[in-house]
C-alpha cells in the first residue's frame, strides 16, 4: 500500500490497481465544519487533475479533484448522511471515492506523506 499526495490537498492510497481517494487532514482543518459531500458514480472515467467530487463546509464549496485518472469503482455513500465522517476521519472512513487505475505511472509526480508535510508548513 503506497499513500500520495497532491499540492491540492488530496490524498490517494493505492493497493494493487485501485486507488482511493480522500482530502488530507490539512485540507479539512482549514475547511472547518464540513456540512454536504458528493461523490462521483460508479463507473464514471476521470482523467488527471478532473474535478470528481465536491465538498461544502460552513465556510466554502471545493472541488475534489482526481490526483490520477482511471474508472470510478465506488463513491462513499456514507459521506451522504453523515459528511462529518470527513472531518473526524479525513484520511480513513472519509474518503470520497475509489478508482481503477489506468496509468499508474501518473502517481511519479505526487508527494509521499514527509514531503507533504513538509510542503504543508511552507504555505
Amino acid at each position: 500500500m503506497s499513500l500520495y499526495f497532491t499540492k491540492e490537498h488530496e490524498w490517494v492510497r493505492v493497493e494493487g490497481d485501485v486507488a482511493t481517494v480522500g482530502i488530507s487532514d490539512h485540507a479539512q482543518e482549514a475547511l472547518g465544519d464540513i456540512v454536504f459531500a458528493e461523490v462521483p458514480d460508479a463507473g464514471r472515467t476521470v482523467a488527471k487533475g478532473d474535478d470528481a467530487a465536491v465538498v461544502e463546509s460552513v465556510k466554502a464549496a471545493s472541488d475534489v479533484y482526481a490526483p490520477v485518472g482511471g474508472e470510478v469503482v465506488e463513491g462513499n455513500a456514507a459521506l451522504a448522511d453523515d459528511p462529518s465522517l470527513i472531518n473526524r476521519d479525513p484520511e480513513g472512513d472519509g474518503w470520497f471515492f475509489k478508482l481503477k487505475l489506468s496509468d499508474p505511472s501518473e502517481l511519479e509526480g505526487l508527494m509521499d506523506e514527509a514531503a507533504y508535510r513538509e510542503w504543508v508548513k511552507t504555505q
